[in-house]
């Protein structure tokens, strides 16, 4: 077992199967050494979207299930991280996250949201899980999810 994996064991984390696309793209595309990792939902382990994590932030999500949302996107990422790439290890850095937060015109704490997936990849790989960022709050994701994050990683 690769140290990463043992990192994810260590805190609890399974990661779930790949998604599959559902339109007219790919989950990944590698260029040189870096992964880009399309936008991943906050599906579970099940495949469907937790009640609590649909709708929108400032309206029926929570800032706290939006964060909880966050880092359900982020364990998504890794998985199709791992899909790219097979051995996690090889991982020499996050470069980017990209956040999506389905909310209403007047919520402010988008930042803080997307901190939920943020947070986690700096759990996963330590000081290479630190990465550049941007966040948005948006009107609309597929499947009424309240977040979407993607994602630029370099790998040997």
């Amino acid at each position: 077992m690769g140290a990463i994996d043992s990192r994810l064991a260590e805190l609890g984390i399974a990661l779930p199967p790949a998604a599959a696309p559902v339109a007219n793209y790919v989950p990944f595309v590698r260029a040189g050494d870096l992964v880009f990792i399309s936008g991943q939902l906050c599906l579970g382990a099940d495949g469907a979207i937790d009640p609590a994590h649909k709708g929108k932030l400032g309206a029926q999500v929570s800032e706290e299930a939006g964060r909880a949302a966050a880092r359900v996107c982020a364990i998504n990422l890794v998985a199709q991280l791992r899909a790219a790439i097979g051995d996690l290890d090889r991982v020499t850095r996050c470069v980017r996250l990209g956040g999506f937060i389905n909310c209403t015109p007047d919520f402010g704490p988008v930042p803080q949201v997307m901190n939920g997936a943020s947070d986690l990849m700096v759990e996963i790989f330590g000081d290479k899980g630190r990465h550049a960022r941007s966040t948005i709050g948006v009107a609309q994701l597929p499947l009424d999810a309240a977040v979407e994050v993607e994602g630029v990683f370099q790998v040997l």
